[in-house]
């Protein structure tokens, strides 16, 4: 503060200074914060960045990193996170934390009832797979055994342990998740479809991110000045200055840009999708003139529809919300397969993530069931084995 002649730690933007958690006036006045919202009738909270909340007593430099070791999951984070569901009259709330860089450990004893830490946690592993050497802003195809991998050590273990999930592809720092994992241009339906089986019939609690639900797509900008996510205009510049060229610079924010998330729902095919009378703040893409709530609300087969169904089925069938959870690792190499079980039911998942036929279980491992969901309204055997069309998610039941 040039004025004062001080400094603050700010790990984020310089307007979010970092609260001094160790304060027990901070602390009392943040569980008065949390207690007010409650009173007025607010039922759930959602802790941005939560586990960064206790620092280190000494300040170290970082020669090997970027310094998130020391204030990641830090030493008084699960007591602070006790006093404040505690003092604020949150235990039992619909609570979830935003976790940075966390491990799997810390998140069963985040959510795990028995600590009256938290309800779920959103951790971010799975969503770094098509990062290359670990950037950001360095493309690649996303890594299907990688993150098939992730979800099976995160649902087992966390599981195992006694926590909970947030199962979630989508947030407003994230790319649109068929733009990301599917193909929008041959399988727009049928791969946004197949990432809400995936998600939806693992354990934990599903989160439907806006525009999900209507298979809404990356933005599709064209010019660096369409963009307005300070990172992405940072990126532009540092990405030059790393040798790329405009267009090759303007490619990489196309794919990675979280204005990707933050464009406005599509409410339908107007000029402005419905969203305004005026200028949004940013710009609407293209194809709203197709993929809009409008399109999709009373066609029984949309995306929209089919998270409906799953919804549904969530509701309905305790396999689903309360089963124990099993990974199937023998699938193939882009096929995430799981099977859930809750006393006799048995439920069991395949998810192809790739744009080519692919066998993935001999017929037997389906014999006797009925198919609870998929987004073909066929299912293929061929040769005494389960065939799955390019992004065919199918799951299967026996009751």
């Amino acid at each position: 503060v040039p004025t004062l002649h001080k400094w603050y730690l700010h790990l984020f933007d310089a307007s979010q200074a970092d609260l001094n958690w160790d304060n027990p006036s901070v602390r009392a006045e943040l569980a008065d914060i949390v207690r007010f919202w409650h009173n007025k009738g607010v039922d759930g909270f959602r802790f941005d960045v939560v586990n960064l909340i206790s620092k280190p007593d000494v300040f170290e430099d970082d020669t090997i990193g970027d310094g998130r070791r020391f204030y990641t999951d830090g030493p008084h984070v699960h007591e602070y996170l006790q006093e404040l569901v505690k003092h604020g009259g949150i235990d039992g709330l619909m609570t979830v934390g935003e976790m940075s860089s966390t491990s799997i450990e810390n998140c069963i004893r985040y959510s795990n009832p028995a600590d009256h830490e938290l309800a779920m946690t959103f951790s971010f592993h799975h969503l770094k797979v098509d990062y290359l050497n670990g950037d950001k802003w360095a493309l690649k195809e996303p890594d299907i055994g990688k993150l098939r991998e992730l979800l099976k050590s995160w649902q087992e273990q966390i599981t195992a342990g006694g926590g909970w999930n947030a199962l979630f592809w989508a947030n407003h720092d994230q790319p649109r998740p068929n733009s990301r994992f599917g193909d929008t241009e041959g399988y727009w339906e049928i791969s946004s479809k197949l990432l809400a089986v995936t998600a939806h019939l693992l354990r934990g609690t599903p989160y439907i991110y806006q525009g999900e639900e209507l298979g809404m797509t990356n933005a599709g900008f064209t010019d660096i000045t369409q963009y307005r996510d300070v990172e992405s205009l940072n990126y532009f510049k540092i990405l030059q200055e790393r040798g790329c060229s405009p267009k090759e610079a303007l490619h990489i924010i196309s794919e990675r840009s979280r204005d990707n998330g933050r464009t406005p729902i599509q409410w339908d095919a107007s000029k402005t999708a419905g969203f305004t009378s005026g200028t949004p703040w940013i710009g609407i893409p293209d194809n709203h003139t197709v993929i809009n709530a409008a399109a999709e609300v009373d066609d029984p087969d949309s995306i929209f529809s089919f998270y409906q169904k799953l919804i549904t089925l969530r509701k309905t069938h305790p396999v689903i919300s309360e089963g124990d959870i099993c990974f199937i690792d023998s699938a193939g190499e882009k096929v995430i397969a799981y099977e859930r079980t809750l006393d006799d039911c048995c439920v069991r998942v395949f998810a192809n993530f790739s744009d080519q036929k692919v066998c993935c279980a001999p017929k037997s491992a389906i014999d006797g069931s009925d198919v609870l969901i998929g987004n073909y309204p066929d299912t293929v055997t061929d040769e005494g084995a389960l065939v799955l069309r390019p992004f065919e998610a199918r799951a299967f039941i026996w009751e």
